[in-house]
């Protein structure tokens, strides 16, 4: 009996919407009720902050991870006014850089991050602790310019990419500062508490990185990590001719899988776990989701990676589909003509067309007042299940 409560509790506030609500509002119930309450995200907006904390020239391939990160989430999407990049760039124009003006991250140099598109919103000595953390926060002066404040609201999914040198709950910032595993976990939970997102991806490719995201505990967070306690995090490969290593393990593999992803891609998170092995990092990345109130599974790539904006399609009048119809026949509506007058703005009306599905049958459209009485009456039935049911 009190599973029969509790299933008529849970159904009682979709039956009850239900009988109240339009044709698409009740078509959303249903496919809710299909997906699960969890099962999609309710973010409206993204954003990405991508931070490289190293400088010098022996660590190219830190600023080759943020650039590749950088480069991808435009490409899914996300625009430049939505992303806040973090780095020394101190590479590109370096004395020792063989190819001048060039970043690459792989020994073919066939692609060029740095390209006529970088935007770097910090750079040199400005990629500190203090000014991460006050990006994080939205604590700024009057004097900040809104490029290079992070704008995110309570409907903003945030991507966050950290990489450079760390270690047990520590990642240093230019070998000059280091953050912190519960100074970041305190700059998430006033991102928490001034409603400054949804939901967030944070990311780490360092050193002993799990240990940086242990100590949060503000929810709808989902983190991972390269490395467990006392490992390191390797690189992946070297480029002969720049001398130097070009990108990390970590990175590669996860740039590696989400070139296989577009803007439009069902791929989920869980599938971008997956490459993250042992086998292929030399380590044992980690993944923490008890934070998380999705399940993996059922969150899209794009949720954080992308920037897909939901489209609302309505139905048009019918006297528009009449007239639609009346075109398609070789019939030409009549537009009524006006005088020319200088002192009237008048235009005949707008002609639409609209494709036919002429295979399509025709479907039983239930009148909305017999709509309704289902709805109540169903709702009615629950609330009297509802009250004879013995409580045990």
């Amino acid at each position: 009996m009190q599973l029969l409560r509790t299933l008529l509790l849970l159904l009682a506030p979709y039956l009850i919407a239900f009988a109240i609500a339009d044709d698409a509002t009740a078509d959303a119930i249903v496919q809710q009720i299909q997906d699960g309450p969890m099962a999609k995200s309710n973010h409206t907006n993204n954003w990405a902050v991508l931070v490289s904390t190293s400088r010098f020239w022996f660590n190219y391939r830190h600023m080759a991870n943020s650039l590749s990160f950088y480069r991808t989430v435009k490409r899914l999407g996300i625009p430049d006014s939505q992303i806040i990049l973090m780095q020394a760039d101190d590479i590109a124009c370096n004395a020792r850089n063989a190819f001048p003006g060039t970043v690459f991250n792989n020994m073919d140099q066939a692609l060029d991050l740095y390209g006529d598109n970088v935007e770097v919103d910090y750079r040199g000595y400005e990629v500190t602790v203090e000014n991460f953390i006050r990006l994080l926060t939205d604590r700024w002066g009057s004097e900040q310019p809104r490029s290079k404040r992070l704008l995110t609201d309570e409907n903003s999914n945030i991507f966050i990419y950290l990489t450079g040198h760390g270690g047990n709950e520590f990642l240093k910032f230019q070998d000059a500062e280091e953050i912190g595993a519960y100074d970041l976990a305190d700059a998430f939970a006033q991102m928490h508490e001034k409603k400054r997102y949804n939901e967030i991806f944070f990311m780490i490719d360092t050193c002993q990185a799990n240990t940086m995201y242990e100590k949060i505990y503000s929810p709808n967070i989902l983190c991972v990590g390269s490395s467990r306690l006392d490992e390191s995090s390797y690189s992946h490969h070297s480029d002969m001719d720049i001398g130097v290593a070009v990108i990390d393990r970590f990175t590669y593999y996860a740039l590696d899988f989400l070139e296989k992803v577009g803007r439009n891609s069902k791929m989920t998170m869980d599938k971008l776990f997956e490459v993250f092995t042992f086998e292929n990092v030399h380590s044992h990345p980690g993944i923490r989701t008890d934070l998380f109130q999705r399940d993996i599974d059922k969150v899209l790539i794009t949720d954080f990676f992308g920037s897909v904006q939901n489209v609302v399609l309505e139905e048009a009048p019918e006297d528009l589909l009449n007239k639609s119809r009346k075109i398609d026949n070789g019939e030409v509506a009549a537009v009524p003509e006006f005088p020319l007058d200088a002192t009237q703005n008048k235009r005949g009306p707008a002609i639409y067309g609209f494709e036919r599905n002429e295979t399509k049958k025709p479907m039983v459209k239930i009148p909305p007042f017999v709509a309704r009485t289902i709805g109540v009456a169903a709702t009615l039935v629950v609330l009297a299940l509802w009250m004879i049911t013995p409580k045990i």
